[in-house]
């Protein structure tokens, strides 16, 4: 184990993750290890809010996240006109929002990165730099989705915004086929959009610890700073889209409105992904 602090010997940037250890066949890569380690911060982070909300005291700590818990919820509420699918799917919606927040900051923490290597791989990698990561939250997200349409429409009346009989409707049957592709690219969407931000932001921070040698010290902090800034962003509009994608998919039916959304009409428009 060779610790580098700050100061980099040579930039050596590796886009899969490495295997630290083994148990068994299964392979622990180093971001599965910072990962886990950020998935138990943010547990011990809400069961301490939790207790002492439920033991009427609080301290800084308590009030900032009540703050940013309310403040997200609230959110899901001004995306999401049914109020009863806001309260189902807020829960799915601020975990994935506070997992990739922790798990994305976690990358500035002393020893990430090239700071600590392992059998000349890094020890410890942010979680959102392994595309198995973000490609598997992309397909909760959207299987959330399907499972809102279909609650709503009804497993063949979600099949219908996708599949019409090209005899009967040409237009229609195209347009379901663009909806289904458009489908499978919001998910890939979702997925790159997070990994490529990610990665882009710990190659940056190798660059310039290993360009800034003994400076580095000086130097980085300006660049963790934005890294945290650009982690949030990346975490809400994840947070957002999923919201949004839910939305639409039980907002709209082949052009028409289901029994449920009769007399309401909707605004809202797909986003650019």
């Amino acid at each position: 184990m060779t610790p580098h602090f700050f100061a980099m010997e040579k930039i050596d940037i590796v886009l899969p993750t490495q295997p630290i250890l083994h148990l068994g066949p299964l392979p622990i890569t180093n971001a599965m290890l910072l990962g886990g380690f950020s998935v138990l911060i943010v547990l011990a982070l809400f069961f301490y809010t939790a207790g002492m909300v439920k033991r009427g005291r609080t301290n800084r700590l308590v009030g900032l996240v009540q703050w940013a818990f309310e403040g997200m919820y609230k959110a899901v509420y001004d995306i999401v006109p049914d109020r009863a699918m806001a309260r189902s799917i807020a829960p799915l919606a601020l975990t994935i929002f506070f997992t990739v927040l922790v798990s994305y900051w976690a990358d500035i923490l002393p020893g990430v990165g090239h700071a600590v290597t392992w059998h000349g791989h890094e020890l410890l990698r942010s979680m959102p730099t392994d595309l198995n990561f973000t490609l598997a939250i992309a397909i909760i997200a959207m299987i959330a989705v399907q499972y809102y349409a279909i609650k709503t429409h009804g497993f063949l009346g979600n099949a219908g915004r996708y599949f019409v009989n090209p005899l009967k409707n040409p237009i229609g049957s195209f347009e379901g086929f663009l909806e289904l592709i458009g489908e499978f690219s919001r998910l890939i969407a979702l997925c790159l959009r997070l990994f490529g931000n990610a990665f882009a932001g710990a190659a940056l921070l190798a660059i310039v610890a290993a360009l800034a040698s003994y400076a580095a010290s000086a130097v980085l902090p300006f660049f963790m700073a934005f890294e945290l800034f650009i982690g949030f962003i990346q975490a809400y509009v994840f947070y957002v889209l999923t919201l949004i994608f839910a939305s639409l998919a039980v907002s709209i039916h082949g052009g028409d409105h289901s029994p449920a959304h009769d007399g309401r009409k909707t605004t809202q428009e797909v986003p650019a992904v």
